[in-house]
């Protein structure tokens, strides 16, 4: 290089002696070798932004594993990484280096775009942080995705590109603090730089492209629903299209939930059986449908069925808005609020359709307790009271009113309500629910003994109020003693001893679902609207 230097220096003076100037080129080399009062053919503005990048180098955050890489992970380590990387391409700027060509981003989506709006250098730490995890695995919505050879090969090459200029800037720094001139050349610190920037642009396009296939693929799983929602307004309700569309969607439905619900089970197993129980249901409750579906019966009934049907509709609601801004759909689809709080929603209310609507007999067992406590409520006013405000003692009295309406009537639709929440109580023979445990039927032959006994006194209230009423108040009151005989209160007590510890065994056997059961209980005493949509949408 010196050789063709003088030898340019020689064609210069000639052409000055023939023209009687100076050739410009011959100066341009001189300074490009000496660069006047600066450091290694660097000019003094040179180096002085050369002295700063070495500054912030210093100030990385080296890895506990592996000196020659930087720690990333901290919130120390990030932050003098995002410094160094600023300081980097002010240092490039500053040498007037070329910028490596990034005509690939053009190709980005949106929110790529947003992040890389030209195409200048704008380093990026998760950019660097990424060539450094190269063999690492991406998990997306439970699905695993691993970088392809090439872009693990770019991001070798960026890794070595970055340490020989990590080991340039340190023996910059030696030099400095040994206070002698820096053996680092000009050019040697442009070639590290132009090195760096090509490998960083090569990885940057591959990784990023990849990473744009991963959510495109993961963003499927919520288009797929949004595509079979707006099929379903195209076809006629009630053909074969239609309910293809809709079992479509349910099933797209479902799978979203299994991937995004992490509040609630996430599951996958609730079908359209569930929305067509629900619909049929609502028919049936119409004016003059179904003569059984009437009063207390048909408002639980109802309730129960509008709520699924009312999570459908706003989960569907959902899906048109979102199609609209499909971009702002965070790959992960857990991390967007809007579609989470959805599907908690439909998940909760198709969980309790799955159970007490779309089994017909849990259904009818449900409307007829609801149609018992609300006469319960006739009977002893406090428990109106405790329904109203969903008081805490409520739901002591819920599992004995349950217990004592099973004793009352211990067939069919009672039993197969029971039957649910301590399954290992009975046996089934057919349809029917017949009891098996001897516990059990002890309790039901002491139930009729006592209201035998009851029947016998000569009292001028019912023995099922009597019985309601000590439920509901825990003990008995003073007017108690004038009313009834001194034996039929013992006789009472003793049952109700009996049931309090049945009405443990209920709430304690499966919490899961007895929490679940006394929740619909409650919404269908307070006959509580289904649930609404916020107001303002959200990803």
């Amino acid at each position: 290089l010196k050789l063709r230097f003088f030898a340019e220096v020689r064609l210069g003076e000639a052409l000055r002696r023939c023209t009687g100037h100076r050739a410009p080129h011959s100066m341009s080399m001189l300074r490009r070798f000496y660069g006047g009062s600066g450091s290694g053919g660097l000019t003094a503005a040179e180096t002085s932004v050369v002295d700063e990048l070495s500054a912030s180098h210093q100030r990385l955050v080296d890895d506990d594993t592996e000196a020659s890489l930087a720690d990333l992970r901290s919130e120390e380590g990030y932050a003098a990484c995002a410094a160094f990387l600023t300081t980097l391409d002010k240092c490039a700027r500053a040498l007037a280096l070329e910028v490596a060509p990034r005509d690939y981003r053009t190709h980005f989506s949106a929110n790529y775009r947003a992040l890389f709006p030209d195409n200048q250098r704008h380093y990026r730490v998760d950019v660097l942080e990424a060539s450094i995890d190269q063999h690492s695995a991406i998990w997306v919505n439970g699905d695993k995705f691993e970088l392809s050879p090439e872009a693990i090969g770019h991001a070798e090459s960026l890794q070595k590109a970055w340490c020989e200029l990590r080991a340039t800037l340190d023996c910059w720094h030696t030099s400095k603090a040994e206070g002698s001139t820096p053996k680092v050349l000009r050019a040697e610190l442009a070639e590290r730089l132009r090195v760096l920037d090509d490998s960083w642009a090569k990885f940057e396009c591959k990784y990023i492209s990849e990473l744009i296939a991963i959510e495109e693929k993961a963003r499927a799983l919520i288009v797929n629903a949004v595509n079979f929602e707006a099929q379903l307004r195209k076809v006629v309700r009630g053909s074969a299209g239609h309910r293809e569309a809709e079992v479509g969607l349910v099933r797209c439905v479902a799978h979203l939930n299994s991937v995004a619900n992490f509040k609630r089970k996430g599951r996958d197993d609730l079908g359209v059986d569930i929305l067509e129980s629900a619909r049929e249901v609502l028919q049936r409750c119409e004016s003059g449908h179904c003569a059984a579906y009437i009063g207390a019966y048909r408002d639980a009934a109802e309730t129960l069925a509008s709520d699924v049907v009312a999570a459908y509709d706003a989960m569907r609601t959902y899906l048109r808005e979102v199609g609209t801004c499909i971009e702002r759909v965070d790959p992960h689809l857990c991390n967007n609020a809007g579609l989470v709080a959805r599907l908690v929603d439909w998940e909760e209310s198709w969980e309790v359709g799955a159970r007490y609507v779309r089994q017909a007999h849990l259904l009818e067992a449900v409307c007829d307790l609801v149609s018992e406590v609300k006469a319960a409520q006739e009977l002893a006013p406090a428990l109106t009271n405790m329904i109203e405000d969903c008081d805490v003692e409520l739901f002591l009295v819920l599992p004995r009113v349950v217990m004592l309406c099973f004793l009352a009537d211990p067939q069919k639709r009672r039993a197969e309500l029971v039957r649910s929440l301590l399954p290992h109580r009975f046996s089934s023979d057919g349809e029917v629910a017949t009891i098996l445990d001897p516990e059990l039927a002890g309790l039901l032959s002491q139930f009729c003994e006592a209201t035998q006994t009851l029947g016998k006194d000569t009292a001028k209230e019912m023995p099922w109020a009597f019985v309601v009423k000590r439920a509901v108040r825990g003990d008995f009151e003073k007017q108690d003693s004038l009313t009834w005989s001194p034996k039929a209160m013992k006789v009472v007590d003793g049952l109700m001893r009996e049931v309090e510890r049945w009405s443990l065994e209920l709430q304690r056997n499966c919490p899961e679902d007895w929490n679940q059961f006394s929740a619909v209980l409650v919404q269908c005493l307070t006959g509580a609207p289904p649930k609404e949509p916020p107001p303002s949408f959200q990803v």
